[in-house]
């Protein structure tokens, strides 16, 4: 089997999806980390984007985590990671979709705004993302299980884990608690947390709050 490279960097939750989505699929990889305020020169050549994750498959390169996880979920098949239902599948690639331009862009916002006065507008938007996740995605979707789609872990839990693995820097430098009334959302977040590929990549709630707060300083230098 060709040898696969998964270029990721510690911070970055869309280069986790991949990384966990790998660990889910049991393939083995070579994991290349990537300091993104320094990258190697000819880091451009192999991502076009200047981003992680890029995957190198063989001759095969895919970046985009999304794409990649689509990718992997279809050249390794097993355990498939999106659902077998037509519909069932277009909900997760809208909810991937949502993941992406709505609940990362505005935490992005945030995060880099940081202290601006637009900042209550911004958290204003992202418990409205959360609330609109328990209630349109989870209490619709998965009734009869932990996941997403219930019993079936899908590339959908993984697409939104990485964001609450990082929910620490919230709370740490926003002081933004987690609303009430996401009990579904909760119970999701401790099923995902206790897989054994999220296990496996956990970092502590210090390793997260000591890089945002290099990134912070950097930004303001």
């Amino acid at each position: 089997m060709a040898e696969i490279e998964l270029y990721s960097a510690a911070l970055c939750p869309y280069a986790h999806r991949s990384h966990l989505t790998l660990l889910e699929k049991g393939v083995s990889f070579k994991q290349i980390e990537i300091d993104l305020r320094n990258p190697p020169a000819n880091f451009r050549k192999i991502s076009p984007y200047g981003k992680v994750p890029v995957l190198n498959h063989g001759n095969v390169r895919v970046w985009e985590s999304a794409v990649i996880n689509e990718y992997l979920d279809e050249i390794f098949p097993d355990p498939p990671l999106l659902p077998k239902k037509p519909i069932q599948r277009a909900e997760a690639r809208i909810w991937i979709n949502f993941a992406d331009t709505r609940l990362f862009e505005t935490t992005r916002k945030l995060l880099h705004g940081y202290g601006s006065h637009q900042q209550a507008e911004e958290t204003k938007t992202l418990i409205e993302h959360l609330h609109f996740i328990e209630q349109e995605g989870l209490k619709k979707l998965s009734s009869k299980g932990p996941y997403w789609f219930g019993l079936e872990f899908s590339l959908v839990d993984l697409t939104y884990y990485p964001w609450f693995g990082q929910w620490c820097v919230l709370e740490y430098f926003l002081n933004l608690q987690l609303p009430s009334g996401l009990e579904r959302l909760q119970a999701w977040w401790e099923a995902v947390a206790d897989r054994p590929s999220v296990r496996t990549i956990a970092k502590p709630k210090e390793f997260y709050i000591e890089q945002y707060a290099q990134l912070i300083r950097a930004s303001k230098a």
